[in-house]
């Protein structure tokens, strides 16, 4: 369905993308106040990823229009974000750019993939979901770029943990094509 409860939570994921760059372009809030509103905003947005899927399949409301949604917002997300982090000189452009060229990459294998019928040899694997769950909690961690509880410097951590997440993004953009090269060799004849 185009629009029910879960598809409504994706698309609030979508709208809210602007309000997180756009935070950080208000000059009457401290740059403190920026970065926890933008931060905040992130996790809320991201935890709507999580509701989204369980909202869907308990109440008995998947569809291949949200299916396709989902993973747009999240990629939205991501490299909105990603940009904004480059920008603030927070991440470095390299980051960024494996980051958003492999989601680039591996979107479009999908796609092609699914043209060709064999969808299933890129299905999301336990590598992809690792490196989005570090990505997931880097991205906060450099929006908020302060001190957390008196004891985590977030931008150190941060820093490690979105250097992690381009490692593995390119580890599991590897395995991906790995995994579609059979297929990719078969119709290439």
């Amino acid at each position: 369905m185009f629009f029910n409860l879960p598809t409504l939570l994706t698309w609030a994921r979508i709208v809210a993308i602007p309000l997180i760059v756009g935070v950080f372009y208000l000059s009457d809030l401290q740059q403190h106040t920026r970065n926890l509103v933008a931060t905040v905003l992130f996790v809320v947005v991201a935890l709507t990823d999580w509701a989204d899927g369980y909202l869907a399949r308990k109440l008995n409301q998947t569809s291949s229009f949200g299916a396709f949604l989902d993973p747009v917002a999240d990629k939205f997300l991501v490299c909105a974000s990603l940009i904004v982090l480059v920008h603030l000189g927070r991440a470095h452009a390299l980051v960024g750019l494996v980051i958003i060229g492999r989601e680039i990459a591996i979107s479009s294998l999908r796609e092609w993939m699914a043209q060709i019928g064999a969808s299933r040899s890129v299905a999301v694997h336990m590598l992809g979901k690792v490196k989005t769950t570090v990505q997931m909690i880097a991205i906060p961690f450099l929006l908020y770029d302060a001190v957390l509880f008196g004891l985590i410097d977030t931008r150190i951590w941060g820093t490690g943990l979105i250097w992690i997440a381009s490692v593995l993004t390119i580890w599991s953009m590897i395995y991906y094509l790995q995994k579609a090269l059979p297929e990719i060799r078969a119709k290439a004849r």
